[in-house]
């Protein structure tokens, strides 16, 4: 294997880093490798004028193509950022609502805070339906218990966020809404037939799909009706057959957090990533700030290809996937510069954006 070849397989990690800056062990590990992005969580941040930096200097770290800087800016519980950033409700209310145009006004406002502090993509909608009362992790996350609801508002916000700039994630495919388990902590089961998983479940990721979605995230959850042994995440049958032949979707496919219990707990993060990869996925999500753990991952990689494990031609799939999208949302990535404080305060938190946050509540 070439070494050129070698450092492009890092591409397909997005790593979790432990500081408000970009720390030692993240430059070391991007001098070795190419890297995808990084993910951020609320210990990466402080206030917005350091996420700016934050971001800015992560494109320092790419050679030649930028990375993602990502982030989970859902509404309701799963937010990032906080305020001087706009509060914005759970989904929910924005399904309650019943208003597109509404919709469509949330997306734009979201995606305008985060570009303004270099953030490229957002791991949002949620495209689960709401269908289990005893769901632990998604509840109010979901704009709906109808899965035709639930398909126009994520359309509706991906094309908003994604027209502002901003790459949006669908997750969690091919659906968490009927478990009650949380995939953080143990692996969940939906032992529905196929008939009900495509009536329910599958149909907002065909209009994801039809919105042109630029990335759909998988779901630590076991299908019987799908793969008896599999969890989706490192299921050929449902990320290759269902969601790339089935729903012809040509973005990227990331996992979730490969250090969660939900497949962690069955697979070392190792075993997994490279299942994951030979399943079809195209990028790896390692939030745990463990750099020795994010190497040992990258490495399991590339002897999973000199042995023949993985086909080259997977992982340059996987790497076609990754560059074409990049193109189209990072284009000016590398040019990118942090806007001056005062300007950058007038974006987030802005009284066009609150009015649509405090209109969400009136109308949930």
């Amino acid at each position: 294997m070439s070494k050129y070849f070698r450092q492009q397989i890092g591409q397909l990690v997005m790593l979790g880093f432990p500081a408000s800056s970009i720390s030692d062990d993240l430059r070391l590990v991007a001098k070795e490798y190419e890297l995808g992005g990084i993910i951020l969580f609320g210990r990466n941040i402080e206030e917005p004028e350091q996420v700016a930096e934050l971001a800015h200097d992560a494109q320092t770290l790419s050679r030649e193509i930028p990375l993602w800087v990502s982030v989970d800016q859902e509404g309701g519980t799963v937010a990032r950022f906080r305020e001087p950033f706009t509060s914005w409700p759970p989904m929910r209310c924005l399904g309650d609502s019943g208003d597109l145009e509404l919709a469509k006004r949330f997306g734009r406002a979201v995606a305008r805070e985060l570009l303004a502090v270099g953030v490229t993509l957002n791991y949002a909608p949620v495209l689960d339906v709401h269908t289990n009362a005893d769901n632990p992790v998604i509840g109010e996350r979901a704009f709906s218990e109808k899965p035709e609801e639930v398909g126009r508002f994520g359309a509706a916000v991906i094309e908003a966020i994604q027209g502002e700039g901003v790459a949006a994630c669908g997750k969690h495919f091919p659906g968490h809404g009927d478990t009650d388990v949380d995939s953080h902590y143990k692996l969940p089961v939906v032992d529905q037939s196929t008939e009900r998983l495509r009536q329910v479940e599958l149909l907002p990721f065909h209009a994801a799909v039809s919105a042109d979605v630029a990335m759909i995230m998988t779901a630590h959850v076991l299908y019987p009706a799908f793969d008896e042994e599999r969890p989706a995440t490192i299921s050929k049958n449902i990320v290759t057959e269902i969601l790339r032949q089935e729903l012809d979707f040509k973005g990227v496919v990331a996992t979730d957090d490969l250090t969660m219990k939900g497949i962690a707990s069955e697979w070392s993060v190792e075993d997994a990533g490279v299942e994951s990869i030979a399943a079809g996925c195209d990028l790896l999500l390692l939030c745990e700030p463990d750099v020795e753990q994010q190497v040992r991952t990258i490495e399991a990689l590339i002897h999973a290809v000199e042995q023949e494990v993985i086909p080259v031609s997977r992982i340059e799939d996987a790497l076609r996937r990754t560059n074409l999208v990049k193109a189209k949302f990072l284009v000016d990535a590398k040019r990118w510069n942090p806007l001056p404080s005062a300007e950058l305060r007038a974006i987030l938190g802005c009284g066009e954006h609150l009015e649509v946050s405090h209109e969400l509540w009136r109308r949930s």
